[in-house]
């Protein structure tokens, strides 16, 4: 696609997006005629992020680039998309941590590790590699540190929410602080960082720590949280969720343990937005972790968060947290069961408004590729609690996806991105309520590296 074509669809694209005209499909040009009652047809930019290899094929550890098409495009399996070689390049020393605003406008970074790690930055999205900054920058590291774990949380591309947790041993030292041979393990203290971050003006909102405690019970034997993530809003906006990971400790070694059993999945739950008043609440339904890794891994639909957890022994569930912030132990979404296999494991997931969801997994039968385990892409319904593998979309033992980010969600559609690690792929769109897939935009990949989702 060359350059000259891309600016006057960036131009075109710019016009619509600010309301100043309307595109009709080519097939309206009818050897001059016109449709007296034309339909419109809107549009929105699709973003792809694609991660470059570092040292070993599929790390993402080399860089993170974007380019930006039409959605129109993004359909269309004539277009190639070149995005490491022409794309824009995101600030960020390891794998960029991306957001998009909700119309695809507005692309939001925040640097991940080394000299600029924490720095939060955001573009002009204006078609093809064309990212202009706008606004001013801000750093979050002073408050979470240079590798941040963020979020745009789902309140009119207003806030982000950044955290961090660190962890320190106690130890009863019985009075003989140089004699370790009778000191006895109390517990692990967890303290986490919470910061809110003003998308519109680039500035700190809030900044909060506590102390996050499990039930004495659970912390004599050594479980504590080790790690947090994923923060999103209930449905009233006055409590934010936070996804942890409980991990567990030898008392007697102090080695961490890898081999354990689990505890039902935990959230951590503040008054928002004033961060305060921080507790845990337990599922007794799931037993994984919820704080997810590099995609969002709760969202609010029908008045509840739904969340996936990870690691479960019985497989990844789709957990309910209700209006009154508690689990709702009476919505039981097994993906081992509702699939049809064993050791199911979400990677990412995105429902559209309908309670139709695209979501990205592997399981204990996937095969072993270049970068780690097969993925998949499978078709949920909230509601019905369903979930069906998309065979429409190819895959490959090297479709990796375990660093999968985003996905774009237009009406009830929603766009993925597909390709092996090393090999081109496309753009696919899945249509949630019939659950049709289109086969779009050809990805042009390049050696060892793979494609992180549609922003």
């Amino acid at each position: 696609m060359n350059s000259k074509l891309l600016n006057i669809k960036a131009i075109t694209l710019l016009a619509l997006s600010l309301g100043l005209m309307t595109a009709c499909s080519n097939d309206d040009d009818n050897g001059g005629n016109t449709n007296p009652d034309p339909e419109p047809t809107t549009s929105r930019w699709i973003t792809v992020a694609a991660a470059k290899m570092g040292e070993d094929p599929g790390d993402g550890n080399g860089g993170t680039l974007l380019y930006s098409v039409s959605s129109e495009d993004a359909k269309d399996p004539n277009v190639s998309i070149e995005a490491f070689d022409n794309g824009f390049i995101a600030p960020s020393n390891r794998t960029a941590r991306l957001q998009s605003s909700e119309d695809g406008n507005t692309i939001f970074n925040i640097s991940y590790a080394g000299d600029t790690g924490g720095n939060y930055t955001k573009y002009t999205v204006e078609g093809g590699q064309n990212f202009t900054p706008t606004g001013s920058q801000v750093s979050i590291a002073p408050y979470v540190g240079t590798a941040p774990r963020w979020i745009k949380l789902f309140d009119g591309d207003k806030t982000g929410a950044a955290v961090y947790v660190s962890t320190e041993h106690e130890i009863d030292d019985n009075d003989t602080p140089n004699d370790t041979s009778d000191d006895t393990y109390l517990r692990t203290d967890a303290k986490m960082g919470i910061v809110t971050l003003d998308l519109e003006n680039s500035l700190i909102k809030e900044f909060q720590e506590h102390n996050i405690m499990l039930s004495p019970e659970e912390e004599a034997q050594g479980y504590y949280i080790g790690r947090i993530d994923m923060p999103v809003l209930n449905a009233a906006g006055n409590k934010l969720y936070i996804g942890a990971d409980v991990r567990k400790v030898d008392t007697e070694t102090l080695e961490r343990e890898r081999d354990y059993e689990m505890l039902g999945s935990k959230t951590i739950v503040l008054d928002y937005p004033s961060l305060t008043n921080p507790e845990v609440i337990t599922s007794t339904v799931g037993y994984g972790k919820t704080n997810g890794y590099r995609s969002i891994n709760a969202f609010e639909y029908n008045g509840s968060v739904y969340q996936a957890n990870q690691n479960d022994p019985e497989g990844s569930h789709i957990l309910k947290i209700d209006a009154d912030n508690e689990y709702d132990d009476a919505y039981d979404f097994n993906l081992d069961e509702a699939l049809g296999v064993e050791g199911a494991y979400i990677l990412a997931w995105r429902p559209a408004a309908n309670g139709k969801a695209v979501l990205a997994y592997r399981h204990d039968g996937s095969a072993e590729g270049l970068a780690g385990a097969q993925g998949f892409f499978a078709l949920v319904d909230l509601n019905a609690k369903t979930a069906q593998k998309i065979t429409a979309i190819p895959y490959d033992p090297n479709f990796y996806l375990f660093q999968y980010q985003g996905f774009v969600v237009d009406g009830t559609e929603i766009y993925v991105t597909q390709a092996p690690v090393g090999q081109n792929g496309n753009i696919y769109v899945i249509e949630t309520e019939t659950g049709e897939v289109t086969k779009g935009a050809e990805l042009i990949n390049v050696q060892g590296s793979h494609f992180i989702g549609t922003f």
